[in-house]
């Protein structure tokens, strides 16, 4: 069985770990992790790494997110979306699309969040949506985000949809709130789909179904390779020799290596890893994975 990622364009309706469970029914895996999650009202791109790969999630993890979403204006629920019930309404300003074009700006570049209540974030062991539900409210610290891009798509008269590309952590229904109440109103989201993440954003992505219809027909899904978000890492050849004490846990010095940074560490065309350079060149193994078979296309 292939060892690999998966880019799943995950059902609205399913949670991200409902996602994944269904993957690793179809592919026989215990080893397998979804790469940031989607809420069940959210559709879109949610890697999933099977087998070895999964030890380069945290690298995926780090990448930047593009969501597509429509804030319902004049309401705000209980969890942020349309999931929630209706806790407060407020009047619709008039709006013109060079006010809100605006107010978006000021939201671009670093800026400082309050996680949701309704969020997977542990207080004391638990997940903060179950004190949500519970009907308790705890304190929660702010968080450094950044939005790299916000764009109105489509004005509406009770409706935006915005287009959004920011780093991991950002909470989009959070974003929404803010959003709204800048424009004097309440708001939610109604519709959440996430694009891609980076750098998957030109690739093309799996459905359910048609992964179900793949392995009906006893084949695998084409999957991306484990090193191949991890291109902004320096590639760092190793003969032979080298390897096997790379494998065994040991540094080896290598004359070409950048110095001072993570690389991407090979046997000749085999990825065996993540490793790190120090300032003298030797590179010490930090991430190995056993030898991956090749995906199957």
């Amino acid at each position: 069985m292939p060892s690999g990622i998966l880019l799943l364009d995950k059902p609205r309706g399913l949670s991200s770990n409902g996602a994944l469970q269904r993957v690793r029914a179809l592919f026989g895996r215990e080893k397998a992790g979804h790469v940031g999650s989607l809420d069940p009202l959210a559709t879109g791109m949610l890697p999933i790494c099977l087998g070895e790969a999964t030890k380069v999630a945290g690298e995926i993890l780090a990448g930047r997110k593009c969501y597509r979403f429509t804030v319902a204006l004049g309401a705000r629920t209980t969890t942020g979306d349309a999931e929630g019930a209706v806790s407060e309404r407020a009047a619709i300003p008039a709006l013109e699309r060079s006010h809100i074009e605006a107010v978006l700006g000021r939201f671009l570049g670093p800026g400082q969040q309050v996680p949701p209540m309704y969020s997977a974030i542990k207080r004391a062991g638990q997940p903060l949506y179950r004190l949500a539900r519970a009907g308790v409210t705890v304190e929660r610290a702010p968080r450094a985000i950044e939005v790299a891009q916000l764009r109105l798509l489509v004005l509406a008269p009770q409706t935006l949809e915005l287009e959004v590309l920011c780093s991991k952590g950002t909470y989009v229904r959070v974003l929404a709130e803010d959003i709204a109440a800048a424009l004097d109103t309440l708001g939610h989201v109604s519709v959440l789909r996430r694009d891609y993440v980076e750098p998957f954003q030109n690739e093309p992505m799996h459905t359910l179904e048609s992964l179900a219809e793949t392995r009906a027909r006893a084949e695998w899904p084409e999957l991306l390779a484990a090193d191949w978000p991890l291109g902004h890492l320096p590639a760092v050849k190793l003969a032979a020799a080298e390897a096997r004490r790379v494998s065994q846990g040991q540094g080896v010095k290598v004359a070409d290596a950048p110095r001072a940074t993570r690389v991407r560490l090979y046997d000749g065309e085999d990825f065996l890893g993540i490793g790190e350079s120090d300032a003298a060149g030797a590179v010490h193994p930090r991430r190995l994975l056993l030898r991956l078979e090749r995906p199957r296309l």
